[in-house]
């Protein structure tokens, strides 16, 4: 059985494409993995705080100075992080928000990127310490002309900075799932998706997964 971490980034909680995309996948996959389990974190539903001095001071603090205050201060990052260790398949559903993640998602990043947890450092060079996983990232643009080097490709910072975040971690496994111009009419819409959910089915093949 494998765990699936699902992580929620879009403020809309009803009405979301990235959710439904992401909701879409999640039952692909279950229908063909019946056993495997998810672990859902919304974190627009459940926000996670943004990062605090105290915390920060907590990530860096050497063993003989870190008190019983910075241990409180780390302990939500510490579950974040047992969390994500603890998953084989990560999802995440995000829109973009003035070009880049929403904050939402950012307080979360936030939280697991860790040195000595998640990344080391050798003084040289970084390595990853989330490995041995696949992550599945699911994202909606309300504009046309961010995908496939349209016109507003420079303007994109979502995907870009997942796909290079995941990777610093050391989940280099990523597929990345979009759709674009949510925003327009609902002919538009409903071809846009049905395009991403046929990239999903392809994903989930037998033939693409042996």
């Amino acid at each position: 059985m494998r765990s699936l971490l699902r992580l929620d980034a879009s403020s809309r909680e009803r009405g979301s494409h990235s959710r439904t995309l992401c909701d879409y996948f999640e039952q692909r996959w279950l229908a063909d993995h019946p056993g495997d389990r998810i672990v859902r974190r919304d974190l627009v539903e459940t926000p996670i705080p943004h990062i605090a001095a105290r915390t920060i001071e907590g990530f860096y603090a050497p063993a003989d100075q870190f008190t019983p205050e910075l241990g409180a201060a780390t302990a939500l990052s510490d579950t974040l992080i047992a969390e994500l260790k603890a998953a084989d398949i990560l999802l995440i559903s995000t829109p973009i928000y003035n070009f880049s993640v929403p904050s939402a998602l950012k307080a979360y990043i936030d939280q697991v990127v860790r040195i000595g947890h998640t990344f080391s450092y050798d003084g040289a060079n970084f390595t990853g310490l989330v490995t041995g996983k696949r992550a599945f990232v699911f994202c909606a643009y309300g504009a046309a002309g961010y995908l496939n080097d349209g016109p507003l490709a420079a303007f994109d910072f979502l995907q870009p900075y997942l796909k290079l975040l995941l990777g610093f971690l050391g989940i280099g496994d990523v597929r990345l799932f979009a759709v674009e111009g949510m925003t327009g009419d609902a002919e538009s819409v409903a071809t846009e998706v049905a395009r991403a959910r046929r990239e999903i089915d392809a994903e989930l093949s037998p033939m693409a997964l042996a």
